[in-house]
Protein backbone atom coordinates (compact mmCIF):
# COMPACT_ATOMS: atom_id res chain seq x y z
CA UNK A 1 0.00 0.00 0.00
CA UNK A 2 1.34 3.42 -0.90
CA UNK A 3 1.90 6.12 1.68
CA UNK A 4 -0.51 9.05 1.33
CA UNK A 5 1.46 11.69 3.26
CA UNK A 6 5.21 11.01 3.60
CA UNK A 7 5.89 14.27 5.47
CA UNK A 8 3.29 13.42 8.13
CA UNK A 9 4.88 9.98 8.39
CA UNK A 10 8.29 11.57 9.07
CA UNK A 11 6.85 13.90 11.73
CA UNK A 12 4.99 11.01 13.39
CA UNK A 13 8.18 8.93 13.46
CA UNK A 14 9.98 11.80 15.21
CA UNK A 15 7.16 12.19 17.78
CA UNK A 16 7.04 8.44 18.46
CA UNK A 17 10.83 8.15 18.79
CA UNK A 18 10.89 10.99 21.30
CA UNK A 19 8.11 9.43 23.37
CA UNK A 20 10.16 6.21 23.43
CA UNK A 21 13.28 8.29 24.32
CA UNK A 22 15.23 6.99 21.31
CA UNK A 23 18.39 8.80 20.21
CA UNK A 24 17.92 8.22 16.46
CA UNK A 25 15.03 7.90 14.04
CA UNK A 26 15.06 6.65 10.44
CA UNK A 27 12.75 7.35 7.54
CA UNK A 28 12.83 7.13 3.76
CA UNK A 29 14.66 10.14 2.32
CA UNK A 30 13.32 12.68 -0.14
CA UNK A 31 14.36 16.22 -1.05
CA UNK A 32 11.54 17.80 0.95
CA UNK A 33 12.20 15.65 4.03
CA UNK A 34 15.91 16.54 3.93
CA UNK A 35 15.02 20.24 3.63
CA UNK A 36 12.66 19.97 6.61
CA UNK A 37 15.34 18.17 8.61
CA UNK A 38 17.85 20.92 7.77
CA UNK A 39 15.41 23.55 9.07
CA UNK A 40 14.94 21.53 12.28
CA UNK A 41 18.72 21.26 12.71
CA UNK A 42 19.28 24.95 11.95
CA UNK A 43 16.71 25.87 14.62
CA UNK A 44 18.29 23.50 17.19
CA UNK A 45 15.53 20.88 17.40
CA UNK A 46 17.68 17.94 16.20
CA UNK A 47 21.39 17.22 16.54
CA UNK A 48 22.42 15.65 13.26
CA UNK A 49 21.27 14.54 9.82
CA UNK A 50 22.74 11.48 8.10
CA UNK A 51 21.86 10.23 4.63
CA UNK A 52 22.49 6.47 4.43
CA UNK A 53 22.04 4.27 1.38
CA UNK A 54 20.87 0.70 2.03
CA UNK A 55 19.96 -1.73 -0.76
CA UNK A 56 19.81 1.10 -3.30
CA UNK A 57 17.39 3.19 -1.20
CA UNK A 58 18.31 6.34 0.66
CA UNK A 59 17.39 6.62 4.32
CA UNK A 60 17.36 9.73 6.45
CA UNK A 61 18.74 9.23 9.97
CA UNK A 62 18.01 12.03 12.43
CA UNK A 63 19.73 12.42 15.79
CA UNK A 64 17.14 13.64 18.28
CA UNK A 65 17.99 16.22 20.90
CA UNK A 66 17.09 16.07 24.60
CA UNK A 67 17.56 18.58 27.41
CA UNK A 68 17.65 17.24 31.00
CA UNK A 69 16.12 13.99 29.78
CA UNK A 70 13.16 15.71 28.10
CA UNK A 71 12.75 16.06 24.33
CA UNK A 72 13.50 19.50 22.90
CA UNK A 73 10.53 19.20 20.54
CA UNK A 74 7.39 19.51 22.65
CA UNK A 75 4.90 19.79 19.81
CA UNK A 76 5.21 18.83 16.15
CA UNK A 77 2.13 19.26 13.93
CA UNK A 78 1.43 18.86 10.24
CA UNK A 79 -0.50 21.90 9.00
CA UNK A 80 -0.93 21.46 5.25
CA UNK A 81 -2.15 18.02 4.20
CA UNK A 82 -2.60 16.44 0.77
CA UNK A 83 -6.37 16.69 1.21
CA UNK A 84 -6.29 20.29 2.46
CA UNK A 85 -3.38 22.48 1.47
CA UNK A 86 -2.65 25.60 3.54
CA UNK A 87 -1.06 28.52 1.74
CA UNK A 88 -0.25 31.90 3.19
CA UNK A 89 1.12 35.23 2.02
CA UNK A 90 4.31 36.53 3.59
CA UNK A 91 2.58 38.97 5.92
CA UNK A 92 -0.07 36.42 6.92
CA UNK A 93 2.25 33.57 7.95
CA UNK A 94 1.22 32.70 11.51
CA UNK A 95 3.67 32.92 14.38
CA UNK A 96 3.84 29.78 16.50
CA UNK A 97 3.41 30.29 20.23
CA UNK A 98 4.10 34.04 20.01
CA UNK A 99 7.40 33.49 18.21
CA UNK A 100 8.77 30.79 20.52
CA UNK A 101 7.99 28.08 17.98
CA UNK A 102 8.70 27.75 14.28
CA UNK A 103 6.46 27.31 11.25
CA UNK A 104 8.11 25.44 8.38
CA UNK A 105 7.14 27.01 5.05
CA UNK A 106 7.76 25.72 1.54
CA UNK A 107 8.52 28.72 -0.70
CA UNK A 108 9.89 29.24 -4.19
CA UNK A 109 13.33 29.74 -2.59
CA UNK A 110 13.14 26.41 -0.73
CA UNK A 111 11.95 25.29 2.69
CA UNK A 112 12.32 28.13 5.20
CA UNK A 113 11.22 29.06 8.70
CA UNK A 114 8.39 31.54 9.19
CA UNK A 115 10.85 34.28 10.20
CA UNK A 116 13.06 33.72 7.15
CA UNK A 117 10.03 33.70 4.82
CA UNK A 118 8.65 36.92 6.32
CA UNK A 119 12.01 38.72 6.08
CA UNK A 120 12.42 37.61 2.44
CA UNK A 121 8.78 38.62 1.77
CA UNK A 122 7.93 35.12 0.51
CA UNK A 123 4.68 33.28 1.04
CA UNK A 124 4.07 29.61 0.46
CA UNK A 125 2.67 26.37 1.80
CA UNK A 126 2.83 25.99 5.58
CA UNK A 127 4.09 22.44 6.01
CA UNK A 128 4.35 22.07 9.80
CA UNK A 129 4.71 23.85 13.12
CA UNK A 130 7.29 23.02 15.79
CA UNK A 131 7.45 24.08 19.42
Amino acid sequence: MSMQDPIADMLTRIRNAQMAKLMDVECVASKVKVAIAEVLKREGYIERIDLVEENGRKKLCLGLRYHNGRPVIQELKRVSRPSLRRYSRAKEIPSVRNGYGVAIVSTVKGVLTDREARSANLGGEILATVF
